[in-house]
């Protein structure tokens, strides 16, 4: 069985970063990767690791499927002027039947840190994105 641990990974970093964005709506924002990664360990040549690229490639994926939209890369550290696409800002502010919003309910699953949760959460809010 192949190990998840980087899809894991990918969700908890777009989780994090639409939540980053969505905190800062509608104000463009730069988001470092070690905001939403954590700490970088370069290796003895200065490049980054596995992990720091993982966050963000998951940043520029979001870009690429319309879910975020950025000025430009700020060499492998950030992103500028990056806001939520309208699309992703309608999803994150509408309710389910028990009146939470999207957003509260993405941030309440990636603060427990539980991975199943987040990853049917994640699925099921870009599923609805691509209706």
């Amino acid at each position: 069985m192949l190990d998840d641990l980087h899809i894991h990974d990918f969700y908890r970093d777009a989780g994090r970063i639409l939540l980053a964005l969505f905190q800062q709506f509608p104000a463009p924002a730069t988001i470092y990767v070690e905001d939403i990664a954590g700490p970088d360990t370069p290796d003895e040549f200065g490049l980054h690791s596995p992990r720091h690229l993982a966050c963000l490639g998951a940043m520029t994926w979001l870009k690429e499927c319309g879910y975020i939209n950025f000025s430009q890369l700020v060499r492998q550290e950030a992103i500028e002027d990056a806001t939520l696409s309208h699309r992703s800002f309608l999803l994150l502010v509408s309710r389910g039947d028990d009146g939470t919003s999207n957003a509260e309910k993405l941030d309440q699953v990636v603060r427990s840190g539980s991975s199943p949760q987040l990853e049917g959460l994640m699925v099921g809010l870009m599923a609805q994105l691509n209706r």
